[in-house]
């Protein structure tokens, strides 16, 4: 069987990955409501890719920050009070680095995210970074209990983004629909923000992304990606989409129709 394959304008690239770099893609399935309501971990790798792709400079942080983290984590289940001081230094400089890049992150989608969260129906949504740096003296004050756990208690792998509306937190006390308008108005901002900054929009693939909107929102989601660049919308029939589409396909076992 052949692996992946990935060429631009008919040229193979090296790695898929290139191609990731070289065309920034915001992708909606219904798993990603899981960016709203599950834990932490959900909404730290979101926010980390979307790093990634609007300060690139700040892509490697995110990587280097783990392999350090890991390595001091390895030591402390070791026991290896030598070897884990070098590790407490990388770990606080890393650490409070990659913090300020995802509070920098936060500060530029927050107002095209509260923009589209409105008009989504999410009125005065806010995101807010939760979380302490991991100094080199916080770390060392806690290292007994590191020690006895074998892992370090502190830092960016265990900060948090809530996503609030009305000072209502959306993961505890938001509907499936909210935390869908929620997820929807988070890629929306980061499409404007990507736009303004590379000059092209980004490729939206949104699948079965209409489900649990209503007529309003969906009328307000086509407005939003129309004219803005490509963007590829499933819908299980086509009088659930708002607008007329520039192209329609209709999909059924083994042939694909152009409408």
């Amino acid at each position: 069987m052949e692996g992946k394959r990935a060429e631009l304008n008919g040229a193979r690239l090296r790695a898929a990955e290139q191609l990731r770099r070289e065309t920034a893609t915001l992708v909606f399935t219904p798993d990603r409501l899981a960016i709203v309501k599950a834990g932490p971990a959900a909404r730290r790798a979101y926010f980390d890719r979307s790093l990634g792709r609007v300060l690139p400079a700040r892509a490697q942080l995110p990587v280097d920050y783990a392999a350090s983290l890991a390595q001091r984590n390895a030591a402390l289940k070791r026991g290896e009070r030598d070897a884990i001081g070098p590790w407490t230094v990388q770990v606080a400089a890393l650490g409070t680095a990659l913090m300020k890049a995802r509070e920098e992150l936060l500060g530029l989608i927050q107002v095209r995210f509260g923009e589209s969260a409105a008009q989504l129906g999410l009125p005065d949504a806010r995101l807010a970074y939760e979380g302490e740096p991991p100094t080199e003296t916080a770390l060392e004050d806690r290292l007994a209990q590191d020690l006895e756990r074998g892992s370090t208690g502190l830092g960016p792998h265990l900060h948090d983004i809530s996503i609030t509306s009305s000072s209502r937190d959306l993961r505890a006390f938001g509907s499936q629909g909210e935390q869908r308008a929620a997820v929807l108005a988070l890629l929306l901002a980061e499409t404007h923000l990507l736009h303004e900054r590379r000059e092209e929009p980004p490729l939206l693939l949104l699948d079965d992304v209409l489900s649990e909107l209503d007529p309003v929102r969906r009328r307000v989601l086509a407005e939003q990606i129309q004219g803005g660049g490509q963007a590829l919308v499933t819908a299980t029939t086509a009088d659930a989409l708002p607008v007329e589409p520039a192209q329609l396909l209709e999909v059924s076992p083994g042939r694909v129709v152009s409408g």
